[in-house]
């Protein structure tokens, strides 16, 4: 019998020190309705609220989910919040419900997410929690008949490089690492109970459609284009301020390599002549001169997550820019005929 535990024990020892990579998030459509109800509520306030669920080998479950409270003043907040987390859980746990938290949602603008404060957010979570998802929803794109939720995770790679908090140039083409690795989007999978299954079908209707949907041709998006294109236009000047950071910094490293050289050869300079008047020869370097001061490099992290954005952003205006043209090809068919 022993034996036995001692072969369990170890095999669930091994199974935590292997765990498999998290394939796929299944939410209940329940926790689904919820997160939408929240997000649109408050549009455009940004919200966020907490995910619990079970980690369950590759899959995430997430069965329900709550709110957090929306305060106007910024007094005492991060410790109201943590008690307000608390005391959820613990009357989820009174009523039998899973309290297990699994990481958060919070809604967005146009896809506006990837920034440093998400990041904080998820490392965070990974100090408590061994595996956590954030997941996104956007009511603008939600206006345009699309389901924008996603789930996102950091890679493992990109959580190495922040915790040594080395995101230089040498370092990044060391690790290999691009503007793409920092965030994974894993797939969605909505899921129902049989009973709740059971329901939705009693509640559909077997009338046949008795006249056309034409409201599905309303190509009406300038509203959505023009605010991708605002925000797509702060992204690239953003972007141009981080480039400007790094060419002051290439700038001021070339005169400091020539400073350098000319200080150098004026040193070899005197020492030949010491080593001529049989004296001693001074040092070649002298770590008490300024120039000789290493010249820190400017993290690339915020051009990184401004790329992303950036990347973000000409895909919206591209899928949109898509559908209208589709839409328009097809109106202008039932126009000919």
């Amino acid at each position: 019998m022993a034996t036995m535990a001692r072969s369990f024990l170890q095999a669930i020892s091994k199974d935590e020190a292997v765990a498999p990579p998290l394939r796929v998030v299944q939410i209940e459509g329940l926790a689904v309705l919820k997160i939408i109800k929240h997000c649109k509520e408050f549009a455009p306030t940004l919200v966020t609220g907490q995910l619990l669920g079970l980690d369950v080998g590759s899959v995430l479950e997430v069965t329900n989910c709550f709110p957090f409270p929306v305060r106007d003043d910024d007094e005492e907040i991060e410790a109201d919040g943590a008690n307000y987390q608390l005391e959820m859980m613990r009357c989820l746990r009174e009523v039998n419900v899973d309290n297990n938290t699994v990481g958060w949602y919070q809604s967005t603008v146009l896809g506006s997410y990837q920034t440093v404060e998400l990041i904080e957010t998820f490392m965070n979570y990974q100090e408590n929690i061994k595996r956590c998802v954030c997941i996104i929803y956007d009511p603008s794109k939600a206006d345009l008949g699309a389901l924008a939720l996603k789930a996102l995770k950091l890679s493992d790679s990109f959580m190495e490089l922040y915790r040594g908090g080395n995101f230089t140039g040498e370092k990044l083409r060391e690790k290999n690492f691009s503007w793409m690795d920092i965030f994974e989007e894993i797939p969605i999978k909505v899921s129902n109970s049989a009973l709740v299954s059971a329901f939705m079908t009693e509640l559909e209707t077997d009338a046949p459609v008795s006249q056309g949907d034409y409201d599905r041709l309303h190509s009406s998006t300038t509203p959505f284009l023009e605010n991708n294109m605002e925000f797509l236009i702060k992204c690239m000047d953003d972007l141009s301020m981080e480039q400007q950071k790094f060419q002051y910094y290439y700038r001021n490293l070339s005169r400091q390599q020539a400073q350098q050289q000319a200080w150098l050869q004026k040193r070899r300079t005197e020492n030949m002549a010491r080593k001529s008047a049989g004296e001693e020869p001074l040092p070649e370097e002298d770590p008490s001169n300024p120039i000789f001061k290493p010249i820190p490099e400017p993290s690339r992290l915020e051009s990184f997550l401004i790329t992303n954005q950036v990347s973000n952003f000409c895909g919206q205006i591209n899928g949109v820019a898509g559908q209208n043209f589709s839409r328009l090809y097809l109106t202008k068919a039932l126009h000919d005929n």
